[in-house]
């Protein structure tokens, strides 16, 4: 009977980790009897999804194997110095269901083991506590952050992360100052209600498929908004909503003694049932193109500041009745919103969406939110007005500044941090999933590319093919490894390409060759 043969070439590049495969006996830690290696590999499942994928290679030569296991270690060392091998892991066990332990250690701790990533591990306490461990630890230690939690947690790691580059640098954050990047790049790995951010970097709302990003070391820049009053830094974040978002997030948190899924759609219908227009003033700044924007990032201080002075006659300015105004750095993708809430920007194109929702009637509005979740166009209506920004400066006729605010000068973030409304008076703004109270003028700035985080646009990540040919064979049996010498031969000639030659026969059964 003639065999059918067949190679198979695995790009090494997406080989993650390679292990010596044994046969143990039930309660057997160490030892056992050798059957091959194993190869695992991160493939694409649908558009956006990544798994992991063990590829089992049969040969009971200790020797061989051992030679084989080195030399694909060597390789995965050597080669790819984007991949980390020391994280800090900041977990908020109280994110949505309280489920962000589980996730963790369930899906992505093996993960982790498996690629020899060491992790330092922090569960939060309270709000803050992530900030605070950013702020006093020894980041240069690390190869990158990672969170697990949702938005407001990955938005304060993130924040924390910016504002420790800024200490670092020794920048003044009380002026008119050009922030420094993030030191580091940072994981999401989704474990909150929306997943804002999470969904946006990886296309998907899926903890494997953010692990295998961060395994693999797939890195994106993402532009940043800071976010100041009166000549000083409240923030940076990504996105921001004033009006009816800000409102729903407050009394959101008002009711946090509710279900989560409840407290939501009672505060959505009773900020719908108090519906009113906010009286703002509304100035921005047009971004002429994405190419001005993009090197933007990239001038020095003295540039930019030329620049301004330039653009201080290009500012546009409305003054009106706000039912809801959206300033958004990224497009804020999520399972409500699968287009988006900003489908015209990205993540690195160094401008932001701005989206104004004027005074119109409760029905309409109520139109324009449910276009969200379907393909028509949420913008298609006289009331709502898009922009493309650098920066944006909203100021509400309604007074309320920061409580005793010279008394708290030399405060953090933090400290200043108010968790629920004020009853009269406030101006509310949502920040990421985070409210942000008190401030009556905020000014926005997009900062280019400010943070690094892992994962990949979009609309790159959906031409991507991963180049692993073994996908397509039906591998319910073992691999044997055949012609070791002249294959080690081709690994030295070609250290990014692991060419894997193995032979399966029409009835499944493994054919030697001499």
């Amino acid at each position: 009977m003639i065999s059918q043969h067949k190679m198979v070439s695995v790009d090494m590049k997406e080989v993650f980790a390679v292990k010596m495969k044994r046969r143990r006996s039930a309660g057997q830690q160490r030892g056992g009897t050798l059957l091959g290696i194993t190869i695992f590999v991160c493939i694409k499942k649908g558009q956006n999804k990544l798994k992991d994928r063990a590829i089992h290679l049969s040969n009971l030569s200790e020797d061989y194997c051992n030679i084989w296991f080195k030399y694909l270690k060597d390789i995965l060392n050597g080669y790819f110095p984007k991949r980390p091998k020391f994280l800090k892991i900041i977990i908020n066990p109280h994110s949505h269901k309280k489920e962000a332990k589980q996730v963790y250690y369930e899906q992505v701790a093996p993960l982790f083991k498996l690629a020899d990533i060491k992790t330092d591990i922090t569960i939060t306490e309270h709000e803050g506590h992530a900030f605070s461990v950013l702020k006093e630890c020894d980041i240069q230690a690390f190869d990158g952050v990672v969170c697990v939690g949702g938005d407001g947690t990955a938005s304060e790691v993130a924040h924390g992360l910016l504002l420790r580059a800024q200490t670092d640098a020794r920048r003044d954050i009380d002026s008119n100052f050009m922030p420094v990047r993030a030191p580091l790049p940072l994981g999401i790995i989704p474990a909150g209600s929306t997943n804002v951010l999470s969904f946006s970097v990886h296309g998907i709302k899926h903890p494997c498929t953010a692990a295998m990003h961060i395994i693999m070391g797939n890195l994106q820049a993402v532009d940043v908004c800071s976010f100041s009053s009166r000549h000083r830094l409240l923030r940076f974040g990504f996105s921001a909503m004033f009006g009816f978002g800000g409102t729903t997030l407050a009394l959101a948190e008002k009711y946090r003694w509710m279900p989560s899924n409840q407290r939501k759609e009672f505060a959505v219908i009773k900020a719908l049932t108090n519906l009113k227009p906010e009286d703002c003033e509304l100035s921005f700044l047009p971004t002429e193109n994405a190419h001005m924007a993009d090197q933007k990032g990239k001038r020095n201080e003295d540039e930019r500041n030329t620049i301004e002075q330039c653009n201080e006659d290009k500012w546009q300015t409305m003054q009106t009745h706000f039912l809801n105004i959206s300033v958004m750095a990224i497009p804020c993708l999520c399972s409500m919103a699968p287009r988006g809430l900003a489908p015209n920007t990205r993540l690195d194109n160094g401008s932001m969406s701005l989206i104004a929702v004027q005074n119109s009637s409760r029905a309409d509005f109520i139109k324009h939110l449910k276009r969200y979740g379907n393909r028509q166009n949420q913008f298609d209506f006289p009331f709502v007005e898009t922009y493309t920004v650098q920066e944006v400066k909203i100021r509400s006729k309604i007074d309320c500044g920061w409580t005793d605010m010279e008394s708290e000068e030399n405060a953090d973030f933090h400290s200043r941090h108010q968790s629920v409304i004020s009853p009269k008076g406030s101006c509310p703004w949502n920040v990421d999933g985070d409210l942000m109270e008190g401030t009556s003028e905020v000014h926005i700035k997009i900062h280019p590319q400010l943070i690094t985080m892992y994962g990949r646009n979009i609309e790159e990540f959906d031409d991507h093919t991963v180049k692993c040919s073994c996908l397509n064979l039906p591998l319910e049996g073992e691999v044997e490894l055949f012609k070791l010498i002249d294959t080690l031969m081709i690994l030295s000639n070609f250290p990014h390409q692991f060419v894997i030659l193995y032979y399966l026969s029409s009835s499944k059964t493994l054919q030697s060759i001499t």
